[in-house]
């Protein structure tokens, strides 16, 4: 059994993202903004993706832009003030994603006690925010100095919308990723949030993969439900959970109970 069945009890599990409001110190956190008003949102899409039947939830700044590749502080401040705030009506396991810092992910889940991360901790790569480096040599001694022996590490293989500079095909990139850090999970994602990730491309990696988990990472929809997680261990959901299917809305608890309902009906065919 794979440990993310192990964890979250299902096969095919589903991981939904929180998405928070803007924080303080993003450019969109305006003048008058409240830190209250984000964990009121907060606190109102956790219950609405809990009662739409997810098994995981992972808390992002994904309104954070443009991100940083070394946090400020405040950041993974407020982002602790509201799980902390909420952590009391978490019913699931959570994770957290403090977005283009793999540090700050690591640091927070200590003091949140999250049971996983997901980020982009190795890798060169150029996109929009420009050049940047990241040296999983340091993240992993990092987790190890924090002790965190249970923390699972959720790799993005190819982050969405920036270009490793590495020509190497995925698999082969997977395979040496594996022999060097030996990650919990690999992330497979498209060129932006909620685009349709190639069948190919998770397939190539899970051959090359097989006591990895890999998880289909956008583009997750109620009607690719049981082509997409037949090609991968689990799913990472976000957009497809928000009124109209649009990043910007709140979570919509109908759409999060149709998409499960669709994941628990593609389960019985494993059975």
């Amino acid at each position: 059994m794979l440990w993310i069945e192990e964890m979250l009890g299902h096969k095919k599990p589903i991981i939904a993202m929180l998405h928070l409001q803007p924080l303080p110190g993003d450019p969109a956190y305006k003048h008058g903004d409240k830190m209250e008003n984000v964990v009121a949102k907060a606190r109102k899409d956790l219950h609405a993706l809990q009662k739409g039947g997810v098994n995981a939830i992972m808390f992002s700044n994904e309104f954070s832009l443009p991100y940083q590749r070394k946090m400020s502080f405040i950041t993974p401040a407020a982002m602790a003030r509201v799980i902390g705030e909420l952590k009391n009506e978490i019913t699931v396991p959570y994770g957290v994603d403090c977005i283009s810092d793999g540090m700050a992910s690591i640091e927070l889940a200590a003091a949140v006690d999250a049971s996983f991360i997901r980020g982009t901790f190795h890798g060169v790569y150029v996109g929009d925010g420009g050049f940047y480096n990241n040296d999983f040599s340091e993240i992993i001694r990092r987790k190890v100095a924090l002790h965190l022996d249970d923390l699972k590490m959720l790799y993005f293989l190819n982050p969405e919308s920036d270009v490793n500079l590495d020509p190497r095909p995925l698999d082969e990139k997977a395979k040496s990723l594996i022999f060097k850090a030996n990650p919990d999970g690999l992330c497979i994602s498209a060129s932006a949030a909620g685009q349709d990730v190639e069948d190919a491309l998770i397939r190539s990696v899970k051959a090359v993969a097989p006591e990895v988990v890999v998880l289909c990472n956008t583009g997750l929809r109620v009607n690719t439900v049981p082509q997409k997680l037949s090609e991968c261990d689990a799913g990472v959901v976000g957009t497809t959970f928000k009124y109209d299917g649009d990043l910007y809305n709140a979570v919509d608890e109908t759409r999060v109970s149709d998409f499960m309902a669709a994941v628990r009906e593609y389960r019985k065919t494993l059975d």
